[in-house]
This record gives structure tokens, sequence and C-alpha cells, in this order.
């Protein structure tokens, strides 16, 4: 992702993630005041989870630069060629097509305390509280270049 940011106006950078207490990526765009702090999962399941400390590492980040006029925190999620799943006690992996989501987390701070995110393969957001998933819509976050979700999009279009 951070190769796919790194072009045009955009400069991206790994931050090394939960070990250094830090969002996964950070990127920003000079020219239009425009700041992402950004949480990447990937997987083959059918589910990726954000944790709420992970969450709240952006949104620190986030928070912490005044400068730019545009700032959000992004929850990618990137869902594998291959589903993996356990069938009488072995792992086997079957394909399916490759996804992306990138979502707009910007408002998850404003609830009673910072949750657990969970994205299903089909796109779909949930939120974690007292133990329990509630479906919350997170807006998608169009990013400045072409997604294997543009890709889809496209062809179901035509």
């Amino acid at each position: 992702m951070v190769q796919r940011l790194n072009n045009g106006s955009w400069t991206a950078r790994r931050l090394g993630g939960s070990s250094t207490g830090l969002p996964d990526i950070v990127a920003v765009n000079n020219k239009e005041a425009t700041l992402l702090s950004i949480e990447a999962k990937s997987g083959t399941g059918d589910a990726l989870y954000v944790g709420p400390d992970q969450l709240q590492r952006c949104l620190l980040i986030r928070d912490m630069f005044g400068y730019y006029k545009t700032k959000h925190v992004i929850l990618a999620f990137k869902f594998m060629r291959k589903k993996r799943f356990t069938r009488k006690k072995c792992v086997v992996y079957e394909k399916r097509r490759l996804v992306e989501y990138y979502k707009i987390a910007d408002n998850l701070n404003k609830l009673d305390s910072v949750p657990i995110v969970k994205c299903t393969y089909s796109g779909g957001t949930y939120v974690m509280y007292n133990g329990k998933f509630t479906k919350r819509t997170l807006r998608d976050y169009h990013m400045p270049f072409i997604t294997q979700w543009n890709n889809a999009k496209k062809s179901e279009q035509n």
C-alpha cells in the first residue's frame, strides 16, 4: 500500500505498527493538506479485526497534526485470494476474488469507548461493545490509487 500511495502528490511511510505504538502507515498530500492515519489488516478468513489499541493509535496521530485541513483514520482491509478454513481437522484453501476495503473510522472515538472493529469479506462493518458486535456502517474512502474494489465495481458495471 505504501508503494501505491507514493505517487503524484502523496507521500506515505510505514511506521512499524503495534510494536512502535504508531499506526501502520501515515500518508500525506501536502498540496491538498490531507493526512491519512492508516491501520492495515489482511487475511484469508471471512472477517478481519482492528483492536481498540490499534484504532486509538491512529486517532492520536490524526489529532496530533493541526496543519492538515482534512484528516482521516482509515482502516484498510485486504481479503486474500485464498480463503482459509478447517475441514475435518485439516486446513484447506479455496480460491476467491481478492477484495480491499478502505473505511473511514473518524467518529469511532466519539463513542463511550474505542471499540473493536470487524470487517467482513462482503464489506460490512461492525463494532463490539460488551462482547457483542453491532452493525455500524463506516463510509468508504476512495484511495488515490486503483484498488481491487475499484476493479470489481467496474467489472460489475460492464
